[in-house]
This record gives C-alpha cells, structure tokens and sequence, in this order.
C-alpha cells in the first residue's frame, strides 16, 4: 500500500440530486433533476451522485432519463445493503453504486440489530454481488464519524478485497471537527488503498472545514451540494469546497466559477429553498460594502479587502451608503450621480446620511441621496441645485 501526499487535484461527487433532493419538503421533477445535472456537468463537475432507485419506478426513470443525457460525467446512485436496493440499481444505467451500511456500534446495534460480524458479511456478499452486475462500487460507511475506527478500516479493507473502489467517510450527523477528521482520515489512509470520499454534514457549521481537512489527509474525492442542501443543516457546500481548496490549499476540482450563479439560482428555484444574503460565494451580499474604513481600502486597492476577486466568479464590488459609511465612500457615490461633495460639505452629508439609515433601516437610492444632500446643505444653493435636477 502506499500513502503519498494529499494530490493538487480532487475529485468533486455532488449529490445535489440525491442528499440534496433529500432536505425536508424538497422534491426535483424529472426536468429539474436534468437541468441541475446539465448545469453541474458544464460548471465541471465531474461525478454525480443522482437518485435513490429502490424508492420507486419514477425514480428509476429519473435516473434513466439523466443518463440518456450521456453527460461528461460518472454517474452514481445511493443504495442500502439489501436485496430490494441492489434490485432496484440493476435497473439503472449508471457508472457507480454507492452501497450504504452503518459502521458505528450505535447504528449496528440500535438500528439493525445487528453484529459486527453480520456487518463485514454483508459487505462481501454485496460489493460482489454489485460488481458482477458491472458497476463500480463505493462503499459508504454510515455513521463513521461515530464509529471505531478499526473497525473502519476493517470494513474498508473487506471493501477492497471483495473489488470495491472507493470508501464513503460518512459524518452522518455532523459531529466531527477539522483536527479529529484530519486524524482518523490519516489513520484510514494507511490501512487502504481505496479511493477515500469525504461525505461531510454542517450540523455544527464545519462540514466544508471538515472537507478540506479531509483532502490535507488524504481523501480523493469530497460529496457536495449546491448551496449546502441536505438533511437537517445540510452538506458541504459545492462552492464552498471547491473556492476554499483552490484559494486556501491551492487544490484544483475542475469547478469553473464564473457562472456559478445560475447553477446556484437553479438549484434555489427547484428546491424553493433561498439564498441567504450573506451566504458565503453565492449570497447576494458577500461582495457589498459599506463601512468605511473597508471602502476606503477598497478604492485604494481592492487587495486590501478581498479574499478572492469577484471577477472570479462573475460578480463585483458593490458599495452602498448607510450608518457606518465614510467620507470616501460619500463622496465617490455622489459623484456616480454627478454631484461634487466638497470635504467640507461630506461631514454635513454623512450627518444626515446616518439619520437617513437609522430611520428607515436601508441604504438609500440616487432620489434619496439628492434628498439627503439637500437637507444637508440646508442653504438656497441647495435648493437652487435641486431644481436644476428635477428639470
């Protein structure tokens, strides 16, 4: 077995279509599934993880459907260790199983009653069964983060001498930290040559943190969702994932950002879940400023207040006025409507601008800004100045 160095490439699967489509009171129809998958194929993505056959013979057809596509990508689907799963998958036409089973005592023991033994059985009976039937085949250890992990290991390495590819990681409820998931992914890493796969859920706000720690360890391959959909807080959040590890760890997933924007409108049309204004990459507020001392810095050097150029991912700076604006800022917005405020008229302004704020709790439009100047200047020269503009 050899253990080299975490790679400069990583494999993004994104499950949108499948943990995605499984938050609560979300339902893609067929057409939506194929417009995700299209979008997320042509942003780069290049595995997707697509449906859940045992749930029915619409689902099948869904994932039938997406795969007439014949999209540059490999496709999987999510199935239990059980006979009706690995029946309803036989149906499908895809690239890759994921054959799910539960590795912690706790799932083992309270969910199936079940053993260990029974455990590492099952995982050879079926990752035989599913490679004779032609497909690659992930297995995915449920609960992972929860579990013992030489126990871990030894289902992985049952995995990998039955033909398995590829090992699931599965912080099914969240609960792991960079530093603990950077530890067992280590330790996982030296037992097996499998492929490793991240599957991280954000109940506790880390599941990106948690992914790149994975990959610094030695994971392959990281599961995401567009805008971190997915039970409970969700998944690790594909843009996310794929800005932090090229901007942070200098990793590439073959994700092209710039009109990413669509991907995540589509997604948040389909799903009728929003984007939150100040949701990280995606939020239409990330790149809008308004305290001073930002904006000040921002129109010396863009360098001074940004992690990453916008342009990267077919957005802009956007500056607005408010509460905490500064001088700079007022005077280059006034001068965008074609007004000069002079240095010793700003202080007048801001003065007015800030009650303006308090007051209605927004940042105001060009009218307001010519209001707010006029009762700043309090004087027949601004009132002279209004009504040249209002003819």
């Amino acid at each position: 077995m050899h253990n080299e160095p975490y790679s400069n490439m990583v494999t993004i699967n994104d499950t949108t279509l499948r943990d995605g489509e499984q938050t609560a009171g979300v339902s893609f129809t067929a057409d939506e599934k194929i417009s995700i998958a299209h979008a997320l194929v042509s942003t780069g993505v290049s595995e997707l993880e697509i449906g859940v056959p045992v749930l029915g013979e619409a689902e099948c057809e869904g994932i039938n459907a997406i795969a007439a596509q014949e999209l540059q990508a490999g496709l999987m689907v999510w199935g239990r260790m059980h006979e009706a799963d690995l029946k309803a998958i036989s149906r499908c036409k895809v690239d890759w199983v994921n054959l799910s089973i539960p590795v912690s005592d706790i799932q083992i023991g309270k969910k199936l009653e079940k053993d260990r033994d029974w455990v590492l059985r099952t995982v050879r009976r079926f990752v035989t069964e599913a490679n004779d039937l032609g497909y690659q085949v992930c297995v995915g250890g449920e609960d992972s983060s929860r579990a013992d992990l030489d126990f871990v290991r030894r289902v992985a390495e049952t995995a990998q001498d039955c033909g398995a590819l590829r090992f699931r990681f599965a912080d099914t409820l969240g609960v792991l930290d960079p530093f603990t998931t950077f530890e067992r992914i280590s330790l996982l890493k030296k037992t097996t040559d499998l492929q490793i796969e991240i599957h991280a859920h954000d109940d506790f706000g880390l599941a990106t943190a948690n992914s790149l720690a994975a990959v610094r360890a030695g994971a392959t391959h990281v599961n995401t969702t567009v805008n971190g959909l997915g039970e409970r807080a969700g998944n690790a959040p594909l843009e996310e994932v794929a800005m932090a590890l090229r901007h942070l760890q200098g990793i590439e997933t073959g994700v092209d950002m710039y009109f990413y924007h669509e991907l995540s409108h589509l997604v948040a049309q389909a799903s009728g879940r929003g984007v939150a204004a100040n949701k990280s990459i995606v939020g239409s507020a990330v790149f809008t400023h308004e305290a001073g001392i930002h904006v000040d810095g921002l129109l010396k050097n863009p360098l001074n207040y940004q992690p990453f150029d916008p342009a990267e991912i077919g957005m802009a700076h956007r500056m607005v006025l408010g509460k905490h604006s500064g001088a700079s800022a007022v005077i280059k917005s006034y001068a965008d409507i074609g007004i000069t405020v002079s240095t010793d008229d700003v202080k007048k302004v801001l003065r007015e601008l800030r009650e303006f704020a308090h007051r209605t709790k927004r940042s105001p439009g060009e009218e307001d800004l010519k209001k707010i100047y006029f009762e700043a200047m309090g004087s027949l020269s601004g009132l002279s100045f209004m009504k040249e503009m209002m003819v």
